[in-house]
C-alpha cells in the first residue's frame, strides 16, 4: 500500500491450511482438510485465532492507522422452535473471535470497528438462501424476522462494550 490510508477494511471468516502443490492451478497450493476441528455450515473450519493473526499481522506489517473487521461470521443450519431460533454455535463463534479481536488490540492491532456479517438471513451468492448467516432469522416466504439468541449476545457485547 503506497498511498496514505484513511483505514484498512478486512473481511475475515477462517483460516486456509494449504501445502505446496506445483501442479495445482490455484497459486501452486493445495489445501489441507483440518478433519478434527469444528467445521461452519459452509465447510470453514472454526479456528479464531486466525483473526488475532491477521489482525496482529496488518498492523506489524502495513502499519494501517486503522482497521475495521467488515465482514466476521458464520453459517449455521438454523431451526425455529417454539417461536426462538437457539444458535449456540455462532453465539460460541461471535464469542470467540471477539476474544481472538481484543487480545489483537491488547497486543498493539489498530482494530476500531468489527461487523458482524451478517444482521439478517440473505442471498449468499454461491448458495443463494440455503446458508443462513444473520444475527435475525429471516422466513423467507412470509418475511418474518426472529432475534437468534446470537443477536441477543451480539446486542449485549455492544450495549455493554463488554463480553461478561
Amino acid at each position: 500500500m503506497s498511498p496514505p490510508i484513511d483505514f484498512l477494511g478486512h473481511n475475515s471468516y477462517s483460516r486456509a491450511v494449504v501445502k505446496d502443490d506445483p501442479t495445482s492451478l490455484v497459486m501452486g497450493a493445495a489445501p489441507v482438510p483440518q478433519a478434527d476441528k469444528p467445521k461452519t455450515e459452509m465447510g470453514w473450519e472454526v479456528y479464531p485465532d486466525h483473526l488475532y493473526d491477521a489482525l496482529t499481522r496488518i498492523t506489524r506489517e502495513y502499519n494501517a492507522p486503522a482497521i475495521y473487521i467488515t465482514e466476521n461470521g458464520a453459517a449455521y443450519k438454523d431451526e425455529v422452535i417454539n417461536g426462538a431460533v437457539n444458535d449456540p454455535q455462532r453465539t460460541d463463534y461471535l464469542r470467540t473471535h471477539l476474544r481472538a479481536a481484543h487480545r489483537a488490540i491488547e497486543d498493539g492491532a489498530q482494530l476500531r470497528g468489527y461487523f458482524c456479517w451478517s444482521f439478517l438471513d440473505n442471498f449468499e451468492w454461491a448458495y443463494g438462501y440455503a446458508k443462513r448467516f444473520g444475527l435475525v432469522y429471516v422466513d423467507f416466504p412470509t418475511q418474518r424476522r426472529i432475534v437468534k439468541a446470537s443477536g441477543r449476545f451480539f446486542r449485549d457485547v455492544a450495549r455493554q462494550n463488554a463480553m461478561e
